[in-house]
């Protein structure tokens, strides 16, 4: 399993209810609020093998209502 970040802009005066969203998918192991060019941050584990990530974004991430952009950051070894 790799861990993924995705870092999530959302339309003006809707990060809570992409958060809630996000919550409720239940795809994310953390999911914070931040400050700066984008909303929210999550933490999402992704077996490479069975899952495409950008499919996986696409379809689980990407598509809630309320996202205006996202940008994934794939990992690549702990230190």
């Amino acid at each position: 399993m790799r861990p993924v970040f995705v870092q999530v802009r959302c339309v003006p005066g809707k990060t809570y209810e992409v958060a809630e969203e996000l919550y409720k998918r239940e795809i994310a192991s953390e999911l914070y609020s931040t400050s700066g060019d984008y909303d929210l941050l999550l933490k999402v584990y992704i077996d490479e093998q069975k899952t495409d990530i950008g499919k996986f974004v696409s379809e689980n991430i990407a598509n809630v209502p309320g996202i205006v952009r996202s940008l994934t950051t794939l990992t690549f070894k702990a230190f």
